[in-house]
């Protein structure tokens, strides 16, 4: 057995035992049932903001769409077909002469916040133009996330 010299610091401080050195299996898991308890509290305030920020990402896409349809409109005489769809506002259709697009920024279509596909309606006798967004179901209907953003 080795001796102690005089110059030796105990590793332990006098009066404590190796026991007292960490935290017990109780402590952890009254700490990691605190943070799941805020967890819980926190995290769907922060997934309705999120899906809420979807919605107006939504809205704020549809308004530039809408006014490519303008601008498209302004150039060739008419707003795109219903059949020729937005793909209209980034590839030239054709007969179309006067097309001076792409009237998109990017030369494509963007996809909604979800990764859908926008819908396009023509504006016909009574009806505006209209662009829909499915929401994040991809269907027709729903709320909260799923429901759909339209616009004008």
């Amino acid at each position: 057995m080795r001796q102690k010299t005089k110059n030796e610091i105990p590793r332990l401080t006098r009066g404590s035992t190796r026991k007292d050195a960490g935290f017990t299996l109780l402590e952890v898991l009254v700490v990691l049932a605190i943070l799941a308890l805020v967890a819980g509290l926190v995290a769907p305030r922060v997934m309705g903001i999120f899906g809420r920020a979807q919605g107006d990402v939504a809205h704020m896409q549809i308004q530039n769409i809408t006014t490519a349809t303008d601008m498209f409109r302004l150039d060739v005489g008419r707003f795109p077909s219903t059949k020729e769809g937005l793909e209209a506002l980034v590839n030239r259709p054709a007969g179309l002469k006067r097309w001076n697009g792409p009237y998109l920024k990017g030369g494509e279509v963007p996809a909604d916040p979800w990764g859908n596909a926008y819908s396009y309606e023509a504006p016909s006798e009574g009806k505006a133009l209209r662009v829909i967004s499915l929401g994040a179901d991809g269907k027709t209907g729903g709320s909260g996330d799923d429901e759909d953003v339209s616009g004008p």
